[in-house]
């Protein structure tokens, strides 16, 4: 498929559903909301038109970054796709066993114990996401993303509250203060066979439920919503956002996406730094 520049698009379109993934896609260069974007979605609300972040950020994240501007609550899908939320209520809940979660928590201490890769682990609860280390730099950067976190002494510790059924773990997020496609396939190879590993950021791995990801989250949503693929417009900017493309006809890679994104989508839009999502939509919706 050879991509489109969003120039090509004439005129307003039959929009009813907005899915935007955040960072690289709708957050700016400082990693924030774009102040025109707070008018865009009035006016979307205002037609009618559902506007969805889409995130392997956290629920309660992603809803402290809209929830106090908004006058109704916004569908979210969360954790890269493992909770998608319409109208306040949750509609999907997917997540990992105990025993991957204990697998990898053993790779990821082997690894800095041998110290062949500067990781750190989160353990992404559907209560909260539960880390171990405890060095500044990583969690202030897991808290970017992690509003709900807490630190505990070993992240075995956690697993007993899966089993009860107290706790529900989405996903196993890694952050590599170097490369995270290299430690990838460097640690998780095994991993791989059975459960799905996405390479989200430069920084940051998720392993999970292989029958998860965002299109499926875009998909609960238009099955919710009764909107259709020809109604929907999808942006993203990395792997983790390449299956939620084929969700929507209208489906954009950023200027500054993944080139794997850029062979996928059907248009490519204006980067991140440029509001690219902003440009579009205006385009799409008027």
């Amino acid at each position: 498929m050879t991509a489109v520049d969003w120039t090509e698009i004439t005129g307003p379109a039959d929009i009813r559903l907005v899915v935007a993934d955040m960072d690289g896609t709708l957050l700016d260069e400082h990693s924030e909301i774009p102040s025109g974007f707070w008018p865009m979605l009035e006016r979307l609300q205002s037609r009618g038109v559902e506007f969805v972040p889409a995130s392997g950020r956290q629920y309660a994240t992603l809803r402290s970054m809209f929830a106090d501007r908004v006058p109704r609550e916004l569908s979210y899908i969360a954790e890269n796709g493992n909770v998608v939320v319409a109208d306040g209520e949750l509609i999907e809940v997917h997540g990992v066993d105990v025993a991957v979660s204990r697998t990898v928590i053993d790779i990821v201490d082997t690894a800095v114990a041998n110290g062949t890769h500067d990781v750190g682990l989160v353990l992404c609860g559907l209560n909260t996401a539960y880390v171990q280390r405890t060095d500044p730099a990583f969690v202030d950067e897991c808290r970017k993303y992690y509003h709900a976190l807490e630190i505990v002494p070993d992240l075995h510790a956690v697993l007993p509250s899966v089993e009860r059924g107290d706790e529900t773990m989405l996903k196993l997020a890694i952050f590599d203060f170097g490369d995270a496609e290299s430690m990838a396939a460097d640690l998780l190879g095994d991993i791989a066979r059975d459960w799905q590993v996405v390479v989200s950021g430069a920084h940051w791995v998720d392993i999970m439920n292989p029958q998860t990801d965002k299109r499926r989250g875009v998909e609960a949503l238009q099955r919710h919503l009764n909107v259709a693929p020809a109604q929907t417009v999808v942006f993203g900017d990395y792997l983790n956002d390449l299956e939620m493309l084929a969700a929507g006809e209208y489906s954009f890679a950023m200027g500054n996406a993944h080139p794997d994104l850029k062979a996928a989508a059907h248009y490519i839009a204006p980067t991140n730094i440029d509001h690219g999502v902003l440009q579009v939509v205006d385009r799409l919706v008027g």
